[in-house]
């Protein structure tokens, strides 16, 4: 990798590797946000470079599919194969020292993901998948804004941690309640704005509409649910003048399907 490539936005990809790993710990952070740290020798050489990246989550739902995990080779495309369902969470901290990895479970109530996280203790075992690769967004911005809803809070923290004590982030994110709120450390200046969802329909689109964008250079992150995720951009596009290369918006989930991470 070049000089130039580290001081730029650039992916990188990696081999993408099956593990089965065990539930160490569960811990609720607040009423709807559980995480639950994984562990084992099978985590050695996992890669994480991006703070938004995503690992897939497998969730057997019959004998079959839980005997097809032990020869699933993931990226091999169509084998005939019975497949599990698959979820996409950010990896919120890994530490190969240790040999743990946390994830962070919205427990929304439906979908294989969440059920299973509402049932996990200690000694269970999940079997996960890749990073595929990883957007890396230097540290090279004065400013971030940084938008989205419970499911982006693995990867706004983990930003938020990596930033230089001389940058500024504006965080703004959308929650059920009051009770949902975390405390989001770094070593930057940040501002954060809550939006509870009790507050009514497109509340936090009204927010991003009114808010004063920081100022510097900037870089905006957006992940929520992608029709809102895509209105967003728009707004930040259209009526804020921000540069287009500088504004990544992700649809974390739809409204149709189970969240995502």
């Amino acid at each position: 990798m070049t000089a130039v490539q580290t001081q730029t936005i650039h992916r990188v990809t990696h081999e993408i590797k099956r593990r089965r790993l065990e539930v160490l710990r569960v811990v609720d952070l607040t009423p709807r946000m559980r995480r639950i740290t994984l562990g084992g020798p099978e985590l050695a050489g996992f890669i994480s470079l991006g703070t938004d990246d995503h690992v897939k989550l497998l969730f057997p739902q019959n004998a079959a599919e839980t005997a097809a995990l032990e020869t699933l080779v993931l990226g091999a495309g169509k084998t005939g194969q019975p497949l599990p369902a698959m979820r996409d969470y950010t990896p919120r901290r890994y530490d190969l020292d240790t040999l743990e990895l946390d994830i962070d479970f919205v427990l929304h109530g439906d979908g294989p993901a969440a059920t299973w996280a509402e049932q996990a203790e200690p000694g269970q075992f999940l079997h996960i998948g890749g990073p595929r690769g990883s957007m890396i967004v230097p540290d090279i911005f004065d400013s971030y804004l940084l938008i989205g809803d419970e499911t982006a809070l693995p990867a706004i923290a983990r930003r938020l941690e990596g930033l230089a004590a001389n940058r500024r982030a504006l965080v703004i994110v959308e929650v059920e309640n009051g009770a949902e709120q975390q405390k989001l450390e770094s070593p930057a200046e940040v501002q954060v704005i809550w939006v509870l969802r009790e507050g009514g329909k497109d509340h936090l689109l009204r927010t991003v509409k009114q808010l004063q964008v920081p100022a510097g250079n900037l870089y905006a992150w957006v992940a929520t649910e992608a029709r809102t995720s895509r209105q967003i951009r728009r707004v930040l596009l259209d009526e804020h003048g921000l540069d287009d290369q500088f504004v990544k918006a992700a649809g974390y989930w739809r409204l149709d399907d189970t969240v995502e991470q």
